[in-house]
């Protein structure tokens, strides 16, 4: 009974800050809008006298990755203070995702999460770190197995292999890379866990789990159920639509995976007449998305009736 007390009040208190970024929690919630796949802004903030980038993507809610592709002017780790630094809190949803569950875009380094409550569809975002080259975490669905306070490191043989003198085993506690949560995928020792090392959120760093800042991780723990479903993919460019218009985001394609990301583009982008009838695309507007990459997104098209 006192869990699911509990579980009411953070979900009325959640429900205070849908449509903005949640000052109480480190995740970004957002009340899902039929027709509509874009949500969040952009904005700006001038750097602090002790700031590094880092420090400000932790902030908001970013990674590493996010924080320094919108700024590549900006030295992240000597930042001059009072310079204004970009914030992309803004979000294309992944293209074709799951209607309820985690989805995690790799290519993107952000995790997902969609559910229901009291009849309100919703969604909360939040960064992560992912694999190093060669350890990319396998795209798929998968389900969460069970979830686990304060864990255990159990450690994986191909760590082992590269740090001969861990331990088999590392208890919970600060010397746990997996921090004082995680939810342990069902297969392939996968997991979506917190870490003690925050500032590889946003970066390829892991064996194949996808780490966390461990003030979001404790948020989601709560909220995800064993059994939900999660998708693993890798879009590194995303299509929406949003205030009649359709936007584009791109990220890096660091595997390589998209031979042509302009045609490509242009292919998502038709698919949205499918829905929206013929529209206007900006070429100029998606050559630069596509050559910039720094993960904002932009306005690429609009009926041609407007």
């Amino acid at each position: 009974m006192r869990c699911k007390v509990l579980k009411i009040l953070l979900v009325s208190f959640i429900s205070l800050f849908i449509l903005l970024p949640s000052k109480a929690f480190s995740l970004l919630f957002f009340k899902l809008i039929p027709g509509q796949s874009v949500y969040g802004e952009i904005k700006t903030v001038k750097v602090g006298a002790n700031d590094t980038l880092l420090d400000i993507a932790r902030r908001y809610d970013l990674g590493y990755n996010q924080i320094t592709l919108a700024n590549p002017k900006v030295d992240p780790w000597l930042p001059p203070p009072g310079t204004k630094v970009i914030i992309p809190t803004e979000f294309i949803l992944p293209n074709n995702h799951l209607a309820s569950g985690i989805v995690v875009n790799l290519a993107e380094m952000r995790l997902y999460y969609f559910f229901k409550e009291h009849g309100t569809f919703m969604f909360a975002t939040g960064p992560v770190g992912i694999a190093k080259e060669g350890f990319l975490t396998q795209l798929g669905l998968y389900t969460v197995r069970c979830k686990n306070k304060n864990p255990t490191w159990y450690v994986p043989p191909s760590v082992r292999k590269e740090e001969p003198d861990l331990p088999p085993e590392v208890p919970p506690g600060p010397d746990n890379p997996l921090g004082n949560y995680i939810l342990r995928l069902s297969r392939l020792f996968y997991g979506i866990h917190g870490t003690n090392k925050p500032w590889g959120v946003g970066r390829r760093v892991s064996h194949g789990c996808i780490r966390m800042y461990p003030e979001d991780i404790k948020t989601l723990f709560p909220l995800v159920p064993v059994g939900t479903l999660v998708q693993i993919i890798y879009q590194p460019i995303k299509v929406g639509w949003a205030q009649k218009k359709c936007w584009v985001q791109v990220f890096p394609d660091f595997e390589h995976k998209i031979k042509h990301p302009f045609f490509y583009a242009l292919k998502l982008i038709s698919d949205q007449q499918d829905i929206h009838g013929q529209l206007d695309i900006d070429l100029t507007a998606l050559k630069k998305a596509i050559k910039s990459q720094n993960g904002i997104p932009i306005i690429v098209a609009k009926p041609q009736s407007e």
